[in-house]
Parts: structure tokens; C-alpha cells; sequence
């Protein structure tokens, strides 16, 4: 039977009989496709400085001693700027290249690193390894960032390799 009212609905609605769960997440997720240019530049910049600012506060809470506060919104700053990208290209076209090879390590280190910053803050109250955490989430974080930039941690690499001896 429930395959009678699936013919139906795919007779009705024009939509592709085979279509599985996974290929109806991935249409409800790519909502930017269908925002124009100017509007995905907009919430992309908008993004991109919301999670700045959030950084900026962040570093802000280190002076004030605040660890806790540091990691929640410095960890929150770094998600908010790398889901900012996601208005420029699409959430799962964002998310199939974060876990391309070239960009699978440092994609994996930063969220674990966000994780285990939260996880310092809010459980284990650990100032020391909040700023461990967040300065592994920033390396990771330009880490990632240099990816999308041809040759340049091929760049960073040989310049580390002159300086360090």
C-alpha cells in the first residue's frame, strides 16, 4: 500500500520516485542556491563579521579572566566564520569540501577542537587547556583557511622549515 500512495505522489507532485532521504535533506539544505548573488555576498559578510566580533569578545574575556565565556564564544566566533562560506557555496557543497582530502585533517582537528574547548569550559572548568584548545582550533582554523589558497601551505610549510631549525 505504501507504495500505491509514493506513485501517487510522485504522479502528483512531478518529483522522482527514487529520490531517497538523503537527496531531500540535501535539496532542504540547499536554500542559498536559490538566494541571488548579492543576497549570499550580503549573509556571507554579514556571517563572516558576526563571527570576528564574536572572536574579538573572546579575546576580550581572556583579559577579564573569564575562561568559561572565552571558550563559548571564541569556539562560536570560529563555527559562525567557517559556516559563512556556506552562503557562497551551499551548505553540502561547504560541507563535501571540508572533508575533502586535502582539508579532511585540519576540518576534523578544528571541530574536535571545538568540542574539546566547550568540553574545558563547561565541564572540566580548565583555563589552561581552553586557551590550549582554542590556539589548536585557531591553527586548524588557518590551517583549513590556506587550502583554498593555490600553493599556500606549500608556502608556509617551506617558510616553517627555513625559521624552525
Amino acid at each position: 500500500m505504501p507504495g500505491t500512495f509514493q506513485k501517487m505522489k510522485t504522479y502528483v507532485t512531478g518529483e522522482d520516485e527514487d529520490k531517497t532521504l538523503v537527496d531531500e535533506v540535501k535539496d532542504e539544505l540547499d536554500c542559498c542556491a536559490s538566494l541571488s548573488w548579492s543576497t549570499r555576498i550580503k549573509g556571507f559578510i554579514i556571517c563572516f563579521i558576526v563571527g570576528i566580533v564574536l572572536s574579538v569578545i573572546a579575546i576580550i574575556m581572556v583579559f577579564l579572566k573569564n575562561y568559561l565565556a572565552f571558550g563559548l564564544i571564541y569556539s562560536a566566533g570560529s563555527l559562525t566564520a567557517i559556516a559563512s562560506s556556506m552562503f557562497l557555496m551551499g551548505p553540502c557543497k561547504q560541507l563535501k569540501r571540508m572533508f575533502e582530502e586535502k582539508r579532511f585533517i585540519a576540518t576534523i582537528v578544528m571541530l574536535v577542537s571545538v568540542v574539546l574547548t566547550i568540553c574545558a569550559a563547561v565541564w572540566w572548568k580548565i583555563p589552561a587547556l581552553v586557551l590550549v584548545f582554542c590556539i589548536i582550533q585557531f591553527l586548524a582554523m588557518a590551517w583549513y583557511c590556506l587550502s583554498y589558497i593555490p600553493y599556500a601551505r606549500t608556502l608556509v610549510k617551506n617558510c616553517a622549515t627555513l625559521c624552525l631549525p
